[in-house]
């Protein structure tokens, strides 16, 4: 019998999480480990996120900052033979982080893809200023 075993603990699984063995304050960085490199006039930005799907992750850019975050909600479920719940387990987890890119930088400038929990983007390191057409007034 499972519960008859008394070195087996039904938290100890859950609480091996790595949600549960960060600190709150490092959590995105510990979880979103990133590597950014420039080449050919961009940065390349390889970030991790293992056990995330394509679906959970959300890239957005606002006032220059390019923030992406990405959330999780899992539940297991044990049951005996019986088809009794021996144990559930929910766990909920968001995190994010924000890179400053550039108020230049548009949205349409960000190349981005995810493959084998690794998402990479590509974001142009300088880009030229629009220069603003002048607007004729129609003077009557």
């Amino acid at each position: 019998m499972l519960l008859a075993n008394r070195n087996y603990n039904l938290f100890d699984d859950m609480f091996r999480d790595p949600f549960f063995s960060r600190p709150f304050e490092n959590a995105s960085s510990q979880i979103m480990k990133t590597d950014i490199h420039e080449k050919d006039g961009n940065y390349l930005i390889e970030m991790e996120l293992p056990g995330y799907a394509k679906e959970d992750i959300k890239a957005d850019l606002k006032d220059g900052y390019l923030t992406i975050s990405a959330v999780r909600n899992e539940t297991k479920e044990e049951k005996d033979a019986k088809g009794n719940c021996v144990r559930k387990e929910r766990y909920t987890g968001s995190c994010n982080r924000s890179f400053y890119v550039g108020e230049q930088v548009s949205q349409e400038d960000i190349k981005a893809a995810f493959t084998d929990g690794i998402l990479k983007l590509q974001v142009p390191k300088d880009v030229p200023k629009a220069i603003e057409q002048p607007k004729l007034i129609t003077i009557e």
